[in-house]
């Protein structure tokens, strides 16, 4: 084999030319198979990343494509890489060397980018990645999702990505990131906090709630159920109700669609009307339709059995009213008619729903 000695620039722009071959292949591959192009997620490598928070998104969030392609061969792929400083070995300070795929220069375009939990102090992190900050800013603006587990919030703070913004990070270091930072809107109630794309949690296991909710949002939710099954639902906690969120309007700008979420919000726990919605706001059905599919991508009725199904899964968790209850409580006279729709979207029936959230919930006797 030849020797040969290559800068470290060269080897930058050597594979930012390979990628850009690449990527123009497969964006033909991409538009003769059927879709614009698969979900790209990354991680950022780090000496003193805690490699479970690595490894727990990449297989949660691998399992849902794997269980969306098998029911629909359209289903966008998943393709997960590691990105570190240059690509190549990283070898953790648990003795684990992971191989990185990808530089700052070879990123290809991202939906979600993962900035893994740092072992003890942050600081000598925040230094090795001082290079990544400008990177961490561009990706932002694109609209790329950037998710920070523990103290790595630092890391985004540090890029000033969360001024004015919420934020949560490791308990322990609350104080000091509160000095530190004094401009972020620190919420250690929280495990989860998001602000538009830029997301924060506080600890390794948190990340599995809010990959759930990813793959609910990217596949739907009845995949993310059959995924959430598989990774122990009774130490689950809904993205929701773990989450600090800005209010919708971080979603969109639609004011006239706000108040129709608002609207049926009010009414969730009433039959509902559809039909009454558009007059009640003063404009006409189709123009509301169109606006509200447009800033939420859902329809109204799709909006309303998402709320519904999300009260009943927390119902079916918190409290022992019956089915029948709960389908009452949601507006729904018909239980069976729930019971169906519940397993539409969550691939379960009630029952089974709530046997598995509490199955191994410790009983004192």
């Amino acid at each position: 084999m030849r020797n040969c000695t290559i800068t470290g620039d060269s080897v930058l722009g050597q594979i930012a030319q390979e990628y850009a071959i690449f990527a123009t292949f497969y964006a033909i591959f991409a538009t003769l198979i059927g879709f614009d192009r698969m979900y790209t997620v990354a991680a950022l490598v780090y000496p003193d990343a805690l490699a479970s928070s690595l490894t727990l998104p990449m297989e949660i969030l691998s399992a849902a494509s794997q269980t969306a392609l098998a029911n629909n061969r359209r289903a966008r792929p998943l393709s997960f890489l590691l990105a570190g400083q240059v690509p190549g070995p990283v070898t953790l300070a648990s003795g684990l060397t992971l191989h990185a795929t990808a530089s700052r220069a070879s990123l290809p375009p991202l939906d979600l980018l993962i900035l893994p939990a740092i072992w003890r102090t942050p600081l000598p992190t925040l230094k090795a990645c001082s290079e990544w900050l400008p990177e961490l800013r561009r990706l932002a603006a694109t609209g790329t999702g950037i998710c920070s587990v523990g103290t790595a919030s630092c890391i985004l703070a540090e890029a000033g990505l969360l001024a004015g913004r919420p934020a949560t990070t490791h308990w322990n270091w609350f104080e000091r990131f509160a000095r530190r930072y004094p401009d972020v809107n620190l919420k250690t109630r929280h495990l989860i906090t998001q602000s538009d794309n830029i997301y924060c949690v506080g600890s390794v296991n948190s990340i599995a709630d809010l990959c759930v909710h990813i793959a609910e949002n990217w596949y739907g939710s009845r995949v993310a159920r059959a995924v959430e099954r598989q990774f122990s639902p009774e130490i689950r906690q809904p993205f929701r109700a773990a989450a600090w969120q800005d209010p919708p309007r971080s979603s969109h700008h639609d004011e006239t669609v706000l108040q129709a979420q608002q609207w049926l919000q009010n009414r969730l726990h009433q039959a509902v009307a559809l039909g009454d919605m558009a007059p009640a706001l003063g404009i006409s059905e189709r123009t509301l339709h169109r606006r509200f599919r447009q800033a939420t991508g859902m329809t109204p009725q799709q909006y309303l059995n998402t709320l519904r199904n999300n009260s009943a899964r927390d119902l079916l968790r918190r409290s022992n009213l019956s089915i029948g209850e709960i389908a009452w409580q949601l507006g729904l006279q018909d239980a069976s008619h729930f019971s169906r729709q519940f397993r539409r979207q969550n691939g379960t029936t009630p029952g089974q729903y709530r046997a598995a959230v509490r199955g191994k919930l410790f009983d004192p006797g």
